[in-house]
């Protein structure tokens, strides 16, 4: 019996933006034309995420997940706030990962947006449109009426304000991480410890409290830019492909049929999971993933 085809996988740093960044990357069987994907990652994730996706997947497709400053295995400069160099802001955020891009030369690429990968993403191809060929979103919010009563209240948060700070700290806590990936599945034992064990490993080195905190804080930078990237879908009109947990308790299933408003043609697919979809569902989303590639990459 044969055995299904194992992907080569590398795992590299690259400076980028200043920022010492970890990437992994999938080598197809015919690389030299092979579709891209980039895949952008959320909180209090890293690339790590998409191990299985990639392993599912990179065979077909040169997938490229990086980590963000301060998260997985980059780098995480110290922040002004500790008197140093890098402020951990989105538009931080975002500079670095094109500063990636371009490190890279990709030239053009599938672009896959969860959680906080939609707002790095976003700000990426509203400043550079020729690099998206499509877009692949998941439980990756850019509109208001996504955002739960939950997440209000935690955006609502200024570093000012009394017990602020602490309440962005608690969700740096195991009980919290874990809960990211298990509520709203529908079969948590589908969902491997892995990613939340990893992700709070990350989550506990001194160095990476702060950069969280900041995050935390600079989130709503992103709702008063939600009107310029939907303005982006409604003049680009990308291929688009909405993959999304219906439980997350952040981002709701509202956000994910907003799209369809700027981008009517965009293909809609609803999951009974939570806001780490992928892991409980991925052998329903992966299929989707191919047939969209296959349908909508630009052939040359």
């Amino acid at each position: 019996m044969a055995l299904h085809s194992i992907p080569l996988i590398r795992h590299r740093f690259i400076e980028a933006g200043g920022v010492r960044i970890f990437y992994r990357e999938s080598v197809p069987e015919t690389a030299e034309d092979a579709p891209a994907i980039l895949l952008l990652h959320g909180f209090p994730a890293s690339s790590h995420q998409f191990r299985r996706l990639i392993d599912a997947l990179g065979n077909r497709y040169r997938l490229i997940a990086p980590d963000y400053p301060g998260f997985g295995h980059s780098e995480a400069p110290a922040s002004t706030n500790e008197n140093g160099t890098f402020t951990y802001s989105f538009d931080s955020l975002a500079d670095v990962i094109e500063a990636f891009v371009d490190a890279l030369s990709l030239d053009r690429f599938m672009l896959y947006a969860f959680d906080f990968g939609a707002p790095v993403g976003f700000r990426l191809a509203s400043r550079r449109p020729g690099l998206i060929a499509g877009l692949i979103v998941q439980n990756g919010n850019a509109y208001l009426e996504g955002l739960s009563d939950i997440a209000r209240d935690f955006i609502a948060l200024a570093p000012s304000g009394e017990g602020a700070v602490d309440q962005v700290r608690q969700l740096l806590t195991l009980d919290m991480t874990r809960g990211q990936y298990e509520g709203g599945t529908a079969q948590p034992e589908l969902v491997a410890p892995d990613g939340w064990t990893m992700d709070q490993h990350f989550l506990d080195r001194p160095d990476r409290r702060q950069p969280q905190i900041d995050l935390a804080f600079d989130y709503k930078s992103n709702l008063a830019r939600y009107p310029e990237w939907q303005q982006w879908l409604r003049l680009r009109q990308p291929p688009t492909l909405i993959a999304w947990g219906r439980n997350d308790p952040f981002f709701t299933e509202a956000g994910a049929r907003a799209f369809l408003a700027d981008v009517p043609e965009a293909e809609l697919h609803l999951f009974d999971t939570g806001h780490f979809a992928l892991e409980e569902r991925l052998p329903e989303i992966a299929p989707l993933i191919a047939e969209f590639v296959e349908r909508t990459w630009p052939r040359r």
